[in-house]
């Protein structure tokens, strides 16, 4: 509803069901906006002026929701609330004078709620998604469901149905069927030698496009140092290396001093990627750059660390500097997905913002399980969403719950 929202804004007028009425029969009243919190409006009845007593909040596009005119439109009755009842003898003068030049939803506003909420996905379509226990390859998997835009994705060799992995139809993580082959990306062939009745490929056009890239000319090569967000530890931006150069742009980055030897661990992010940077990135950020693992000589020094290993520092003029007019401020609430459990999204706070980066903090957990997170990322989602399409949100953690995801028994 991004693109629709320029319409939404405080003292917009609605028509809303009225819960202070003993009608037996569900009566609607005008409400303005009085303030905006995500998806969510606090509203006030008409006629209540400077009286907040019986102010609630609701999500905007719930199915309740309308513009002015629509009861008239529908023959639904509109019934000034019990409280107030007695104010006016003439509440349809009333009306008249409050709305004259009072701006409401559009008259489409439901149908683009309801465009917005189609899917291209749907069950039984064969993507190519990153193994999670290994994330050098990819492996097929098969759509289960669709909430929201978000895809729970069954491996397809999982017997049972629960070997599955969450992400969104939008993520750089899910592919074509056909992809990895394409670009010379490693990919787990499957035991399954033919299709499973009623499974078919997702058409290319459904993913993500990338952007393309010219790499005829001075290009991105094997063992070029540069700084990456760590995909395991998400919190971390770490000292990292290009293990192999793909086709159409994608990379093969490891992290420093934690890799495994048979590059097992490597993952794959494209060269535009807004979560690979230039060596002295976070130097320049104030950002703690993690150094590789086992690594003594601190504090690190990029220039030593170079002359010590004998490589070079990847053009800063490869690397992705667009940065978006995106309007996210320090202390915005948002939901937010744990992408190391991305099944779950939780109630998250924006608590620092560099260029278009945004880290994210988990309300109720340690800072240890921020994460870096871009700020057109499709794992981001205003306060609200959750409810707006039905998805289950995680509270602010309680001090068990914390200690319960420690590890560490009370």
């Amino acid at each position: 509803m991004g693109t629709c929202w320029g319409d939404i804004s405080e003292n917009v007028r609605l028509e809303v069901p009225n819960t202070d009425c003993s009608l037996p029969t569900k009566v609607f009243w005008i409400a303005g906006i009085v303030k905006l919190a995500g998806y969510n409006a606090l509203l006030r009845y008409e006629g209540f002026e400077n009286d907040s007593g019986l102010d609630f909040w609701c999500n905007i596009c719930g199915s309740d929701i309308h513009p002015v005119g629509w009861c008239a439109a529908s023959g639904k009755p509109l019934v000034p609330p019990r409280t107030i009842q007695h104010k006016y003898t003439n509440w349809k003068a009333f009306l008249v004078k409050r709305l004259t030049g009072a701006k409401t939803l559009p008259p489409d506003f439901s149908q683009k709620v309801s465009e917005s909420m189609q899917y291209p996905f749907k069950p039984c379509m064969r993507v190519e998604v990153v193994d999670k226990r290994h994330l050098c390859r990819t492996r097929v998997a098969v759509v289960e469901s669709v909430i929201g835009g978000r895809l729970r994705l069954v491996y397809e060799e999982s017997e049972d149905r629960t070997d599955d992995f969450w992400c969104h139809m939008h993520s750089p993580l899910i592919h074509h069927i056909g992809w990895s082959r394409s670009i010379g990306h490693r990919f787990k062939r499957s035991d399954i030698t033919k299709k499973q009745d009623g499974h078919f490929d997702t058409p290319p056009h459904l993913f993500a496009k990338v952007k393309e890239v010219d790499q005829s000319g001075e290009w991105f090569k094997e063992g070029m140092k540069l700084e990456a967000i760590d995909p395991l530890n998400l919190s971390t931006i770490c000292v990292a290396t290009i293990r192999k150069v793909l086709a159409d742009g994608f990379l093969m980055i490891g992290i420093d001093g934690s890799e495994a030897a048979d590059g097992s661990d490597w993952f794959c992010y494209h060269a535009t990627s807004p979560s690979i940077f230039p060596v002295g990135f976070c130097e320049i950020n104030m950002i703690e750059l993690t150094p590789p693992r086992g690594y003594t000589k601190l504090p690190f020094k990029w220039f030593d660390y170079l002359r010590e290993t004998g490589s070079i520092a990847a053009p800063v003029k490869l690397f992705n500097k667009d940065v978006p007019n995106h309007g996210f401020r320090v202390g915005m609430k948002l939901e937010a997905v744990d992408l190391m459990e991305p099944r779950l999204i939780c109630v998250a706070t924006v608590t620092r913002i560099i260029h278009r980066l945004l880290r994210i903090h988990f309300d109720g957990w340690e800072e240890e399980y921020d994460q870096w997170v871009d700020c057109e990322s499709p794992d981001l989602y205003p306060v609200g969403w959750c409810q707006l399409t039905g998805y289950q949100l995680q509270p602010p953690a309680s001090q068990c719950k914390l200690v319960y995801r420690k590890g560490v028994l009370l």
